[in-house]
């Protein structure tokens, strides 16, 4: 694999950020979602401060990353839920991680105190990849919801919660 580059996601990813989604939700194994939004919907539900995407030295966009508040509530200021996806051509070469690992020092810096995932036990390549970053799984959201597409349609899925509590988080 070429050399990678993590950069400050812009606009001018949306195109490639919503195409390497629609390839994690066509697997049936990364979102509830049925389809990607439109780029200003997805723009308006992810934080600027924290999202990143992966490049090659010809500045094609390997993955992304990004974090959405987990509540609007003042005393959740500090958790944020992240969402990490990588282009089908790139994955196991670290892209993932590298972008997992921007993303956490981001949050860090911002002051963030937790960074949480959700993700389906049948993911196991993602279930590895959180594990190895530092985060661990506090629990399973038993029959969370159903699936509304593909071959999984109307089958109730659990979802594994998953968390990184910062290291040097203010308490």
């Amino acid at each position: 694999m070429s050399d990678v580059t993590i950069v400050a996601m812009t606009a001018d990813h949306g195109l490639d950020v919503l195409r390497i989604y629609a390839e994690g939700i066509a697997t049936g194994h990364a979102t509830f979602e049925p389809a990607a939004p439109t780029w200003e919907r997805w723009d308006a539900d992810h934080l600027r401060a924290h999202r990143f995407v992966a490049t090659d030295d010809a500045g094609a966009v390997l993955g992304w990353v990004a974090a959405s508040p987990v509540s609007g509530r003042c005393t959740y200021a500090g958790v944020l839920e992240e969402s990490v996806y990588v282009d089908a051509m790139a994955r196991g070469h670290g892209v993932g991680r590298r972008l997992l690992a921007t993303l956490l020092a981001s949050a860090r810096e911002g002051g963030a105190w937790t960074v949480q995932a959700g993700v389906f036990p049948e993911n196991a390549a993602s279930v590895a990849l959180h594990t190895a970053a530092g985060f661990r799984v506090v629990g399973t959201r038993e029959r969370l919801g159903r699936m509304g597409y593909g071959p999984l349609a109307g089958r109730w899925r659990d979802v594994l919660l998953l968390e990184d509590r910062l290291e040097d988080a203010p308490v």
